[in-house]
């Protein structure tokens, strides 16, 4: 609890934040009977926006209407209070989201308890004339007893003559990978009952395999396959095979109604035992239940000042927090929770003095999976920053660094965070160095406010303003699009012939990072008057010797490589066969040494782009290329320089932000470094008001006697026109 969280509400004793998000705070609160609820409380801001609380009775109405116990129940709500607020039932177990990201995909027998009981409560919402619209495995709570469907914050009548429409007809409402294709379409008036069938298809499958079943990425590409592309349903069991079509069928007139559909999974139901779930499943649900039990008891009255801890410092315990309350807030995580409440480093709190606390800096990366050499390079250049932070005779704390592995595996994302953020004396996050570790890892950070800095992690989605997420990142090099389009630029500005007809070859084996280096790869040909010659090849690069053929043989005249470095190693091998001469350039997911070693000399000539700058060509970077030498024996990797720059930046910023002998509040932290300006060993630095790098931040390299030699920054605008090749 922060000093400014009312102590109650509504007859609810507020026990402690289980999730917080632009749109309000989720409280867990408990009445005197000691009943627990999940209390949402909207911000009074957001409640003065127009049509607000119309859309907010709107969610309490719908949620009223529906009766099922298969649905959260809600217990109270104010929709005209200055800060409306709504409480439901709380159900102290995960999503279904977090249990199959946690311990995989669930067995046959769970998967038809499961979609029976979630059939029955879209049964429910049909039967009131409601549309949920965003059936998800975030919006689905797993019970001993039983799933639970929860959050009809965006549910409306099946008929939209019945009430005003709140949306736009060009507006897409809904979760992407979970969603309609008509849905997808922004074609509300075809959106009704069978959408949420569709919806529940996707979760099924979703639960069936552990992955949705049109994948992942960028939402355009995800939107495309929706409703283009045949579902994934590799290893879902064959029993379920017919339902998953017929419910994900394109046309929404195909698909079954929700009642046929639990009278078809309906085998058996949860009833009370827990025995409908793995075990895994059923002792975290077990863990978090106990959790209950170790609240702190309700005072008879919230008038007087607390008392004294006792000896020894009051009970901490720690809450996780309930997918129910996470969705309602649009965050996700879980908190460490006093009871007595204070922020760090304020009031009387428990344990040491602030002065004798640790003041730690986070490292979230693979250190031993497949991207181990780039996680290691980065903790490598954290320890020497602190190092040479803890060296300065001024300094006004001492620094200490703890790490957590994700080992580049996305499922391992949120709990390598949970490391850091449950720390306490942990102030800010370096890393996380992986695109997909660090997409699954952002709730986490983002709900506890801990300032992350990233100077490898690429991925658009990591800040999405519009969906008020990645409030707490910054990233220090481009995104994969913006780099893409710094690509496209040289290639029309510096190829030693005219380019009026590029290949643009996208491979989806990373479906995400190919499909942004393609959009922005596009969007800069085509923005200097260039047309480039696009295909597309599946995962595993699939026909890419006789692809690129085809290329050749249509008469591009630069090759522009969208893919990973496999793909790029037999790609270089095919044109160097073919005899191709024209530019061949690619992104940062090809920068290493397994596209140098794997394509010996057909790499000669590649041009490729990355975010990292080569320490020896900076003499502002001559320290700490020494101290590197110093302590590990050997020049910095790529990646180390960066991390370095970007640790001495937030410690500065912590600097800063320690005023009168007191810790900062970490939570203050990602807005300070979000306005800092830094000249570091590698380069500078700042950002823009979504935490983005401004500026490039995508350095060139060619490969010249099977090494990189550098070129220097791409650069950031289209050539102009009188260097514009001709004929473009």
């Amino acid at each position: 609890m922060l000093p400014a969280d009312p102590s109650t509400l509504a007859g609810y004793r507020l026990l402690g934040r289980l999730g917080a998000g632009g749109m309000g705070v989720v409280y867990l609160g408990r009445t005197d009977a000691g009943e627990l609820a999940a209390v949402k409380v909207t911000l009074a801001d957001r409640a003065e926006r127009p049509d607000f609380r119309t859309r907010f009775r709107r969610e309490v109405e719908a949620a009223r209407r529906v009766a099922s116990p298969w649905a959260v129940p809600v217990l109270g709500a104010d929709p005209d209070a200055p800060e409306p607020w709504l409480a439901t039932a709380f159900v102290p177990g995960p999503s279904l989201g977090e249990a199959i990201a946690a311990h995989g995909p669930l067995p046959e027998r769970s998967l038809r308890i499961l979609g029976g009981a979630v059939a029955r409560a879209l049964a429910a919402v049909h039967a009131a004339g409601l549309v949920h619209r965003d059936v998800k495995p975030a919006n689905v709570l797993l019970a001993v007893d039983g799933p639970r469907l929860i959050d009809f914050g965006i549910a409306r009548a099946a008929d939209p003559a019945d009430e005003t429409a709140l949306t736009g007809t060009d507006m897409v409402v809904g979760t992407p990978g979970f969603l309609a294709p008509e849905q997808a379409e922004a074609r509300t008036g075809a959106v009704g009952p069978a959408s949420d069938v569709f919806a529940f298809g996707c979760l099924l499958a979703y639960a069936a395999t552990g992955r949705p079943p049109f994948g992942t990425g960028a939402v355009g590409a995800l939107m495309y396959r929706t409703v283009h592309d045949e579902p994934d349903l590799a290893g879902v069991p064959a029993g379920l095979l017919p339902l998953l079509r017929d419910c994900l069928a394109k046309d929404p007139a195909a698909r079954p109604a929700a009642e046929a559909l639990a009278a078809r999974l309906a085998e058996d139901t949860p009833g009370a035992a827990a025995d409908w779930l793995p075990a895994p499943v059923v002792r975290t649900i077990a863990e978090r239940s106990a959790r209950m039990l170790a609240l702190p008891d309700i005072d008879p009255t919230t008038t007087p000042a607390p008392a004294a801890p006792a000896a020894g410092g009051r009970r901490r315990f720690l809450l996780l927090a309930t997918g129910a309350a996470v969705a309602a807030a649009g965050g996700a995580g879980w908190l460490a929770l006093r009871d007595g409440g204070g922020t760090e480093g304020k009031g009387p709190g428990p344990g040491p003095a602030p002065k004798t606390r640790k003041w730690t800096i986070g490292v979230q990366a693979d250190l031993s999976g497949p991207g181990k050499s780039i996680g290691q390079a980065q903790e490598r250049g954290v320890r020497l920053a602190v190092d040479a932070f803890n060296a300065r005779a001024d300094k006004p704390f001492t620094l200490d660094v703890k790490v957590s592995d994700d080992r580049g595996d996305p499922s391992r994302g949120a709990a390598a965070a949970r490391v850091l953020t449950s720390d306490p004396d942990v102030l800010g996050i370096i890393g996380p160095s992986h695109d997909y570790t660090g997409y699954a890892a952002l709730p986490a950070y983002d709900e506890a406010r801990l300032p992350v800095i990233t100077v490898s992690a690429g991925y658009n989605l990591l800040t999405n303003p519009v969906l008020d997420q990645g409030v707490s990142i910054v990233r220090a090099c481009s995104r994969h699009n913006f780099a893409a389009l710094y690509l496209a630029y040289h290639v029309l500005g510096k190829s030693p012939r005219p380019v009026t007809r590029p290949g643009l070859l996208q491979e989806r084996t990373d479906d995400n990072y190919s499909w942004q280096y393609t959009v922005g790869a596009t969007i800069g040909f085509k923005g200097s008057g260039v047309v480039p010659y696009p295909r597309v090849i599946p995962a595993g690069a699939k026909r890419l010797e006789r692809v690129l053929g085809e290329m050749v043989d249509a008469g591009i005249d630069a090759y522009f490589h969208a893919g990973l470095a496999p793909s790029a190693v037999r790609a270089a091998k095919t044109l160097d066969r073919l005899g191709f001469t024209g530019m061949r350039i690619t992104g940062q997911h090809v920068f290493g040494t397994e596209f140098l070693e794997g394509a010996g000399a057909a790499a000669e000539g590649w041009i490729v782009g990355a975010p990292v700058v080569p320490p020896g060509t900076r003499k502002q970077a001559a320290a700490f290329v020494a101290a590197h030498r110093a302590r590990y024996g050997s020049d910095p990797a790529y990646y180390a320089g960066e991390a370095y720059d970007v640790t001495l930046m937030f410690a500065a910023e912590v600097e800063k932000a320690y005023k009168g002998g007191r810790r900062p509040d970490r939570t203050t932290l990602a807005p300070r470094v979000r306005k800092a300006a830094y000249k570091g060993a590698m380069g500078e630095y700042d950002f823009a008001e979504d935490g983005n790098l401004s500026g490039i931040g995508t350095y060139l390299y060619t490969v010249r006697d099977g090494r990189y030699a550098p070129l220097g920054w791409a650069p950031g605008t289209p050539p102009k026109p009188e260097t514009k090749p001709k004929g473009s």
